[in-house]
């Protein structure tokens, strides 16, 4: 029998904490999609989401720090197990001490026992290396989740090692836990596609909603489902009263992004504690803004856009300038007609929801809640042209594509390069491969994955659209 070696369990967990922070999902029974597939909802109007007040300031700087080097995970692999495979400098942060030499996607902080731990943070897929940079704040399509890793033996490594009486096994066990919970979860179909609420599901089903404690028996049933969605952009927050792709997640910022801590926090007091910290992060994004197009723009064209686009796309996406607007409008499924399982998913399947909405999260004080819909939120467009692939799974990948749905390809296949990007026609350069296998594919004909809808570009020809492309590129 081959023996697993230490060294090999750490790879393993490396290259589980670099990439799945916010992911996890795979889908190895069918019958689920074919049902949502079959859904059909009444027809529900277009309406509005109002924004909800949100509470007390904070400060940007101290927000972007808490991000990089906080300790909002509450628990994680010690430290010093991790050393000596710790070598590559921080020199996108330039962090100093434990991070020194830990890359921006983790962190070192020290859990309450006082055992220095590692974690991944929000920046694992919420920071993106594009052209020569690294742009916080743009979601990351290069994660690879298309391999199982095993949770189990690190686990009973870490038991082995110091010894559940130790102070690094207690500082490990919260993470240890959740990481056995999510393990079987992890696989995704192809690369770039994020399934952070699947992680955040496996997570919420081993916990008390009220306490948060650790339950070894599942408070609700997960069902084997495969929905991967792109990642969207975080200055766009600023602007949206119902976060998420489907805009379900209503009120307080605060809680709906500190969700990443059910990944390693001990309970309800811990989260609290992260929460309070969570104000300066909401302060941080609301000082986030979009990343201009670096390469030369047609004026011209772009004011013939700018018209074009006022006529046909701002009742749903807005309007951009000195007057910026901004409708938070949720578009039914029956009208923009992408694909739907994402939404249906989270109406009819899911059980997270319902746990948040019993959950402190949703019972304490500021208010929030989940509030699933049949349709997805129009988003802002600001710094559009950065944020390729398109729509909600990531299933185009150009701005021209998504303007004229017969430039759409079903199978295209990209470098994973992140200089590798098409200004013309803004997006990422692909080519059609020769099969439907390869490590950077796009397969649109798996489920959960076309790139049907948002056809509405349609409607213009060669030259209007060439226009509105161009003013895009100014947002």
């Amino acid at each position: 029998m081959t023996q697993i070696t230490e060294n090999q369990i750490l790879k393993n967990y490396l290259f589980f904490l670099s990439t799945s922070l916010f992911f996890a999902l795979f889908c190895a029974c069918q019958s689920p999609i074919k049902q949502l597939e079959a859904k059909r909802t009444t027809q529900e109007p277009v309406y509005r989401i109002l924004a909800k007040p949100q509470l007390a300031k904070g400060n940007p700087q101290k927000g972007f720090a808490y991000l990089t080097e906080g300790n909002y995970i509450g628990s994680g692999v010690p430290y010093r197990f991790l050393a000596p495979d710790l070598t590559k400098v921080d020199t996108v942060l330039g962090r100093k001490g434990s991070n020194e030499k830990i890359t921006y996607e983790y962190t070192a902080f020290v859990h309450a026992n006082g055992t220095p731990v590692v974690a991944g943070n929000c920046f694992t897929c919420h920071a993106s290396p594009f052209s020569d940079s690294v742009y916080f704040g743009l979601g990351n399509s290069f994660s690879n989740f298309t391999e199982k890793v095993p949770a189990t033996p690190l686990y009973f490594l870490m038991g082995r090692k110091y010894g559940k009486d130790s102070p690094e096994w207690e500082a490990f066990y919260e993470f240890g836990n959740f990481y056995k919970a999510i393990a079987p979860h992890i696989k995704t179909e192809q690369i770039g596609t994020n399934t952070a609420f699947r992680l955040e599901e496996a997570c919420s089903s081993h916990r008390d909603p009220i306490t948060l404690a650790f339950s070894k028996e599942p408070v609700f049933e997960m069902s084997r489902f495969n929905i991967g969605s792109d990642v969207p952009p975080l200055w766009h927050l600023k602007k949206k009263a119902g976060i998420y792709y489907n805009g379900m997640g209503r009120g307080d910022l605060t809680k709906l992004l500190m969700q990443a801590s059910v990944l390693g926090i001990k309970d309800s007091t811990a989260a609290r504690n992260v929460q309070q910290h969570f104000h300066d992060v909401v302060a941080w994004l609301q000082a986030l803004e979009a990343p201009r197009y670096p390469k030369p723009i047609n004026n011209t064209l772009a004011v013939e856009g700018k018209m074009l686009f006022e006529t046909h796309c701002k009742k749903c996406h807005g309007t951009y300038g000195e007057r910026e607007t901004y409708p938070n409008k949720i578009v039914p499924l029956a009208e923009i007609k992408t694909d739907p399982l994402y939404a249906r998913y989270f109406l009819y399947q899911s059980g997270l929801a319902k746990w948040y909405n019993q959950s402190w999260y949703a019972t304490s004080p500021p208010y929030s809640e989940l509030k699933p819909s049949a349709g997805y939120i129009a988003p802002p467009l600001d710094g559009v042209w950065a944020t390729a692939p398109y729509l909600h799974n990531g299933s185009i990948p150009t701005l021209e594509a998504l303007l004229n749905s017969q430039k759409r390809p079903k199978v295209w296949e990209r470098s994973g390069e992140g200089k590798d990007y098409d200004w013309e026609n803004v997006g990422w350069n692909y080519q059609i491969p020769s099969n439907r296998k390869g490590e950077y594919v796009f397969n649109t004909e798996l489920a959960g994955y076309s790139n049907v809808g948002h056809t509405f570009g349609d409607t213009l020809n060669d030259g209007e659209r060439a226009a509105v492309l161009e003013y895009l590129k100014s947002l």
